[in-house]
């Protein structure tokens, strides 16, 4: 288990302030800087209560860092961190961990090894008497699945049984707020989902607010409410997966979250555009100037395979994924494009395929690229 230096406060306590009532977590324009350098940058977002909230992003990009400034483990140079309307955390002054009531659950589960299944659930019940202590460790083992496991040690359970027994230590306390870092990057990325999955189900069960760190994209959709999408310390886009996915806020969202290819186009009005494989309209207005060029972003599913489409395009590169196949496609002009074929439809790299655009949603970047010809 990670060891962590706890500050000391210079005030007692901090005043709560007005908050809507169904705000758990409000982080507000925060920055954490280690010396001269900032680690994370005016990051702002809300949390209510019973939603699950993930920090999405690559490695290196400040999610932890974030995440341990909520739990108290880091100091904020800038803004401010409010749990339940009560701010915990300030420039010069923070709440210790140990009276956030926040419950952490660590990629390494951080179990007693000496102890067994049921009193690691139960130790930080020591408040109760020892009939709630037993009552709630059985409803909580019952709860993750490991009812017929109390009496047996954490060496003794796989990966994925640990991780279920951190977790239900974690949540023992009913904590404000649940903190995931990580959880399950040691496991393989089937496990990782179905677990990401489970997990979701029990804290749902328990109306339990949470926060997940993780670098997997999949993992967040699986489990999350609310995705915060960081790099280099900021956050890009806080919503919902289907908005980060269909309505990315910027060239680096669109990118990091799932699979496309940015196609040149022409911007013919507020809500439209042109490129070689037609033209593609939006609901909102994308702010770009009648007649400039740009690049909109092409999805695997906006691509649809097609036997009769008089449009062709060249498989240049196929990936096999069970159910169907990912191609890779090369457009007259050179463009590539992504299509997902049911796997009953099985071509060669260098076939040519028939395939039309259906897409429901525009996403423009302005660019100083050359648009099609079309």
């Amino acid at each position: 288990m990670t060891e962590f230096l706890q500050p000391k406060p210079t005030e007692p306590t901090e005043p709560t302030e007005p908050t809507e009532p169904r705000v758990r977590l409000a982080v507000r324009e925060v920055d954490v800087a280690y010396g001269e350098t900032t680690i994370v940058s005016n990051v702002s977002f809300v949390l209510e209560t019973g939603t699950i909230g993930c920090l999405l992003g690559p490695s290196g990009c400040g999610k932890t860092t974030l995440l341990r400034a909520i739990a108290g483990f880091e100091p904020v140079s800038r803004g401010e961190i409010l749990i339940r309307g009560q701010r915990v955390a300030k420039p010069g002054w923070m709440l210790p961990p140990e009276r956030r009531h926040i419950g952490m659950v660590f990629q390494d589960f951080a179990l007693f090894p000496h102890l067994s299944v049921a009193r690691n659930v139960g130790f930080g019940l020591r408040a109760l008497s020892s009939q709630q202590r037993r009552a709630r460790v059985g409803e909580l083992l019952e709860l993750v699945g490991l009812s017929q496991a109390a009496g047996v040690f954490p060496h003794e359970l796989s990966g994925g049984m640990q991780q279920r027994v951190a977790l239900a230590r974690a949540m023992a306390p009913r904590p404000d707020i649940l903190l995931l870092d990580e959880p399950f990057s040691s496991m393989d990325a089937e496990l990782r989902e179905q677990l990401a999955r489970e997990v979701r189900t029990m804290l749902k069960r328990e109306e339990v607010t949470a926060i997940l760190v993780t670098h997997d994209q999949l993992e967040a959709f699986a489990m999350a409410d609310m995705i915060g999408v960081l790099n280099a310390g900021e956050v890009h886009q806080w919503g919902t997966g289907f908005g980060l996915y269909h309505e990315p806020a910027d060239r680096f969202v669109a990118d990091f979250i799932g699979q496309g290819a940015l196609l040149p186009a022409s911007v013919l009005d507020a809500q439209q555009v042109r490129t070689e494989l037609g033209r593609i309209s939006g609901s909102q207005p994308h702010g770009l100037e009648p007649g400039s060029q740009a690049e909109v972003l092409i999805r695997p599913d906006d691509i649809l395979y097609d036997e009769s489409s008089a449009r062709q395009a060249t498989i240049i590169e196929r990936a096999f994924r069970g159910a169907e196949f990912l191609y890779t496609l090369q457009l007259e002009s050179g463009s590539e494009v992504l299509c997902l074929v049911p796997s009953h439809h099985r071509h060669a790299v260098g076939e040519r395929i028939g395939i039309r655009l259906e897409a429901d949603h525009l996403v423009v970047f302005a660019c100083p690229c050359i648009g099609p010809s079309g």
